[in-house]
């Protein structure tokens, strides 16, 4: 790989350091095919692939995204929507930045992006990926216009590379692009004549088969794409892990008398993939009326194509959903079309030993995180359940083997549900409540970023319960909450974190507000001279006829209060004070830890369950490198030896696990 800066003025135009021309910016592990390309990339601003660039063509029917040599179709899919939404495109895009030709250009633009709850603002040079002077990747129709190029590579800064665009879910985009939500529905699941058995008692949301007729109401304003999962042979080639993006869908008269509905449907790779009766000059068009025909026909320009719904449900494995936004920025249903203008969200997590209890087949499910939501008056009601992925910029991924490329997914993501209780008032037994059907669930806990729960509710109090499939699973989430009538939205304060209550005891907690500050108590890790400077917190532990055997049992606990975007690595270790004279005073420096929490991990919350000998302790918190800022709070619990009561739940309902895999196909 090449680096060119023969553009005039290169040296006075920006240059991002944080995304250079270089290979880490290309590859994080070398796994995909594009990694045979490395010797032949070489980075060109616009100005010096053609003549005249734009942001956009003058025509913006030329302005869609053709994909490249990378596998991101399910990312260019959701591109084509913001074509047809301008304030989403200028939210995503803004506006009026100088571009070449401009006085005002620096050889950067501005690009911003939802996530984690919040729009965050990626920025990068206009360097872009080429072979032979050509863009590799994914440019426009129009060879003139870059928005999509550049687009792609603010999103490849945002996940650490462009070969983490290799695979993904296009719901995911379209909840990066909109700050909205996002349906997967699967067509594989059904077929025309099944008749689905419907559950009454809660635990299993009623269940359709897909039926494009529910989205007539938002059929303009939704962004739709389907997916083929399976080998389909399509126009004499193998078409699999492929998203393409539904342009339009209408209803047309036959010669019968009957009504048919067609699809026109574009492929990223910007040529027809697709064989039957409604490719050009195709049988199916006799049925149709010949002026109504070629109007339908004319429509399809380079890499569209037209096909009936029966053919689109069987021949594709699952349609994703975009939800409509409105010109207020509001969410809309696509089950109702009304919109949603009252939200709310709040973020949350599973911690292991504290609050990661699992599904409803563990018998400490109670122990998840909880949420009250108050319904003020009867309404539509939106809940989703987004988890962070696992995987950050600054950390590489193990390789992956070959065969297990195209299921990724679970690697970064928990297998997560959301169940709902409606609750009379808000002191209730919760144990007994837990042995009751819930009266809304997302039906069974599923290796997805999101899960999204939707009902019509009537007034008064319900309680969420996000879970992931296995207890101790950690993942950090957002619950969002859109409604069509005022709702309050709040978590259910929880107990100190411990471990799990045994019948013998319960645990005391202490809590500890610190801070690392550059220069005096942001000491780094082992690894630094300074490491002694960050703050030190000291506890004892005392024997009990109950711990004097076998130790007692510790929980701890590091929370940095710092954006997600913006966390450190943090990490503890927990040193002993050993007993001795005044004269002979070992500190604890010159000991070696007894128990640590490392390495240090790019986490909001980092914790460490141990069991340590009666004596006097202290716990030293820290970020990796020295001299990075921030608050954290720490947390200690032991157990103490008291009789308590322990309530027991009956678990009698299996949920399903399942997974979907990433489309890359390229």
């Amino acid at each position: 790989m090449k680096e060119t800066t023969a553009e005039s003025g290169a040296s006075a135009l920006f240059e991002d350091p944080d995304f250079p021309c270089e290979v880490t910016s290309l590859f994080c592990d070398c796994s995909t095919p594009i990694a045979k390309l490395e010797e032949d990339i070489t980075w060109h601003r616009p100005q010096v692939i053609c003549p005249s660039p734009a942001l956009f063509p003058g025509n913006i029917n030329v302005g869609h995204a053709r994909q490249g040599l990378l596998g991101d179709c399910w990312f260019l899919c959701a591109c084509s929507f913001l074509l047809k939404n301008k304030k989403l495109l200028n939210k995503v895009l803004p506006p009026d930045q100088p571009q070449w030709g401009d006085s005002r250009y620096k050889g950067s633009f501005v690009f911003c992006f939802w996530r984690h709850g919040h729009w965050t603002e990626v920025t990068v040079d206009d360097r872009l990926p080429c072979i032979d002077m050509n863009l590799c990747f994914s440019r426009c129709h129009s060879p003139g216009a870059f928005w999509v190029a550049l687009l792609e590579k603010a999103y490849a800064k945002l996940h650490g590379s462009y070969e983490r665009l290799w695979a993904g879910q296009v719901s995911e985009a379209l909840v990066d692009l909109t700050g909205g939500l996002a349906e997967r529905w699967s067509l594989a699941e059904f077929t025309s004549e099944q008749e689905l058995l419907v559950e009454q008692d809660g635990d299993h949301i009623r269940r359709i088969r897909p039926d494009l007729s529910c989205l007539y109401a938002v059929k303009e304003d939704c962004a739709l794409s389907c997916s083929t999962l399976t080998a389909t042979e399509a126009a004499g080639e193998q078409v699999s892990y492929h998203a393409l993006t539904v342009m339009e869908w209408l209803d047309v008269k036959v010669a019968s008398g009957g009504e048919l509905r067609l699809l026109r449907l574009r492929n990223p790779w910007g040529r027809s993939c697709w064989g039957g009766a409604w490719i050009q000059g195709g049988a199916g068009w006799t049925s149709v009326d010949p002026v109504c025909a070629a109007d339908l026909q004319a429509r399809a320009t380079d890499g569209e194509f037209w096909l009936d719904e029966d053919e689109f449900v069987s021949q594709f494995d699952d349609v994703t959903v975009g939800y409509p936004i409105s010109e207020e920025g509001h969410l809309k249903s696509i089950y109702t079309g009304a919109e949603l203008p009252h939200m709310h969200q709040l973020p949350g997590g599973w911690v292991m030993g504290h609050s990661a209890g699992g599904s409803r087949n563990s018998s400490s499910y109670s122990s998840n995180p909880k949420f009250w939501l108050k319904v003020e008056e009867r309404g539509e009601v939106l809940v989703s359940l987004l988890q962070y992925s696992t995987r950050r910029n600054t950390q590489k991924s193990t390789k992956v083997r070959p065969e297990h490329r195209k299921n990724t997914q679970h690697q970064h993501h928990q297998a997560i549900a959301l169940h709902m209780w409606k609750v009379e008032k808000k002191r209730f037994s919760l144990s007994r409540m837990l042995k009751k059907p819930s009266c809304a669930s997302t039906h069974c806990h599923a290796y997805q970023r999101e899960v999204v729960l939707c009902r019509q509710l009537e007034p008064g109090y319900y309680l969420l319960i996000p879970s992931t499939f296995q207890p101790g699973a950690e993942a950090h989430f957002l619950i969002r909450v859109f409604s069509s009538s005022p709702t309050s939205f709040r978590a259910v304060k929880s107990s100190a974190p411990s471990l799990p209550l045994t019948a013998d005891s319960e645990w005391e907690t202490s809590y500890f507000r610190g801070s690392w500050e550059k220069g005096t108590t942001a000491g780094g890790s082992r690894n630094f001279h300074s490491h002694w400077e960050n703050p030190c917190f000291h506890f004892s532990l005392c024997e009990d006829p109950v711990t004097s055997s076998s130790g007692v049992n510790v929980k701890i606990n590091l929370h940095q209060s710092q954006p997600d975007t913006d966390l450190h690595p943090i990490g503890f270790h927990v040193y002993n004070i050993p007993a001795a004279p005044p004269s002979k005073q070992i500190s604890a420096r010159d000991q070696d830890p007894v128990a640590s929490c490392v390495p240090h991990c790019y986490m909001q919350e980092v914790s460490l369950s141990c069991s340590l000998p009666p004596g006097a302790y202290t716990i030293v918190p820290s970020t990796y490198q020295p001299d990075c800022v921030a608050e954290f709070t720490l947390s200690l619990a032991h157990r103490i030896h008291r009789k308590v009561v322990k309530s027991q739940e009956r678990l009698n309902k299996s949920l399903q696990e399942v997974s979907h895999v990433s489309l890359m196909q390229s």
